[in-house]
């Protein structure tokens, strides 16, 4: 085991580690943005049915955030297990964590493929009756599904990379993918230096591309520096004891961010009912927003291995110290992101060619939902920390309310009400700042009692150097 790193880990003061590891986990995540993002503001401007095309990745966003949120949900499983066991210097632990993750990312793309290839057409049907939407739709989604183990065996590398405090690593790895992907995206869309002309077909194999790039190169400063690491073959022998370990922490992970995926679903045929104008606008709003949601997210995921770390120390006081300074720089983020859509909501519409009553519902969204940010920010803390201390339950209930139970059905009644009234469109954008703030209060709740049954009762332990 590699004492310098439990060094790090375990004495460096938690304010100074949260920014040493969180900034480039948070840059890693904003980069994981572009890949939403780039392929939107290229096809959008393409010479004939950039907005159709739009309105076609707006459909598949759904499925790529789930195939994000089980990939990365295990990966956060891993890390969290991981770093515990680094923490009370359990070498075998470790290696048998680390393996099972392997053996975890086979199969999910398996299963990624098989949807790839029987599941696609009926989910994009469900969506919309629009044939060249749906014929978009599809053979962007298909290539997605099917060459998918460069998004999934990143997110476990990177992860792996996180939990040993080496985040940089993870963070060079996922900017190769990202300038990958932004330099193919024109080439292939457009048919750039002699390529033929792909249109979505393009995006997704720019993207796919871009991905698997940084699969690569986070594999190799895996092998190179994860030295307190063995990636004997023998440890990817599936453990089912160690498997349900990691999805006793990841499996609410990847329920929480599965739930983005129900939700905007849910939203696409909701706001369906009002206009293809509000399912495009709402599609391309929550791409944007995505930078500060991803920044934020990038943070909880250097909070959960320091608490993680720490509460196999039995630190109390460096958990207190993560908790505290952890939801403060999230806070932070997100008010910065508040700031930086009222200001510049203009100018992010503008890149992608909006008009009409796409762009002004788009900009009512940014304006609006925006307000709700600091709310978004204290959730997420919360469900890192939530995590870190193997509280899963009380994370996944927080999602669940604020993805779920207090968007759709608001969203339903705010649009049945601007369809029987002279009510503004305006008035749907609500809904995300009623259900964020009603979260944040259980979250609180919740923590009040994680923390007297887990935080509380714990003894002061010496640090060993």
């Amino acid at each position: 085991m590699e004492k310098t790193k439990i060094n790090k880990m375990g004495i460096v003061p938690v304010n100074k580690l949260l920014i040493t590891m969180g900034v480039p986990m948070i840059l890693s995540m904003v980069l994981q943005a572009v890949y939403n993002i780039v392929d939107s503001a290229f096809v959008s401007n393409m010479s004939h049915d950039g907005e159709a095309a739009l309105n076609a990745l707006t459909l598949a966003f759904p499925v790529q955030m789930l195939m994000v949120a089980i990939s990365i949900g295990t990966g956060v499983g891993t890390n969290a297990l991981l770093s515990k066991a680094l923490g009370q210097r359990d070498s075998e632990k470790v290696n048998r964590v680390a393996g099972n993750s392997f053996f975890l990312a086979i199969i999910i793309c398996v299963a990624y493929i098989i949807f790839g290839l029987t599941g696609v057409r009926a989910y994009i049907c469900s969506q919309t009756s629009n044939k060249l939407i749906q014929n978009m739709a599809i053979d962007y989604l298909n290539i997605c599904c099917i060459i998918s183990f460069g998004i999934v065996f990143f997110s476990i590398f990177e992860k792996l990379l996180q939990a040993t405090g080496r985040s940089m690593f993870s963070t060079i790895a996922q900017i190769s993918g990202a300038i990958v992907n932004i330099v193919l995206d024109p080439i292939m869309i457009y048919g750039l230096l002699s390529f033929p002309e792909m249109g979505v077909k393009g995006a997704a194999y720019a993207t796919v591309i871009g991905q698997c790039v940084s699969c690569i190169v986070a594999l190799i400063f895996h092998i190179k520096v994860n030295k307190e690491i063995s990636n004997k073959a023998k440890y990817i022998k599936p453990s089912w004891q160690i498997i349900k370990e990691i999805y006793a922490i990841g499996l609410p992970a990847i329920i929480a961010q599965a739930l983005m995926s129900v939700m905007t679903y849910g939203l696409n045929i909701i706001l369906g009912i009002l206009s293809e104008a509000a399912v495009t606008a709402y599609g391309l709003f929550y791409k944007i927003q995505q930078f500060m949601l991803f920044a934020a997210f990038g943070l909880r995921d250097a909070i959960t291995p320091i608490i993680s770390f720490n509460h196999g120390m039995k630190s109390k006081e460096r958990i207190q110290d993560g908790i505290k300074f952890g939801m403060i720089y999230t806070i932070s983020i997100m008010l910065i992101g508040t700031l930086l859509l009222e200001l510049f909501a203009e100018p992010f519409a503008e890149i992608f060619g909006l008009s009409g009553d796409t762009k002004s519902l788009c900009l009512s969204a940014m304006r609006i939902i925006s307000v709700s940010f600091v709310f978004a920010g204290a959730n997420i803390a919360f469900q890192g920390i939530f995590q870190a201390l193997e509280s899963g339950t009380e994370s996944l209930v927080v999602s669940i309310f604020r993805q779920l139970i207090l968007v759709l059905p608001v969203a339903w009644i705010f649009v049945e009400i601007i369809k029987n009234s002279n009510t503004s469109t305006d008035l749907v954008w609500y809904t995300f700042l009623i259900a964020e703030a009603v979260s944040t209060g259980i979250a609180c709740i919740f923590m009040k009692r994680t923390y007297n049954k887990k935080i509380k009762v714990l003894t002061p332990c010496p640090v060993h150097i």
